[in-house]
């Protein structure tokens, strides 16, 4: 006889891929935590650049400084 595997829909039985949904979720977070900095470092440069003195190079650097920064504690 053949094996009844389910075919159809996850909520009729059909078996899943666990670590597919792992792995994507590691992605996703990974995504996430990356943008959240960028757009941090977004934020703070832009209101280095606004309401200081400093100019559009200097808050260049600090974008670029605080991206790296981060993306090293963060790994």
């Amino acid at each position: 006889m053949a094996e009844h595997m389910p075919t159809g829909p996850a909520e009729t039985g059909a078996e899943m891929d666990y670590a597919e949904h792992e792995r994507t979720y590691n992605l996703f977070l990974t995504i996430t935590k990356y943008s959240s900095l960028v757009v941090i470092a977004l934020l703070i440069a832009m209101a280095f650049g606004f309401f200081t003195s400093a100019g559009f190079f200097s808050s260049t650097i600090l974008f670029v400084l605080i991206c790296a920064l981060g993306g090293w504690l963060m790994r």
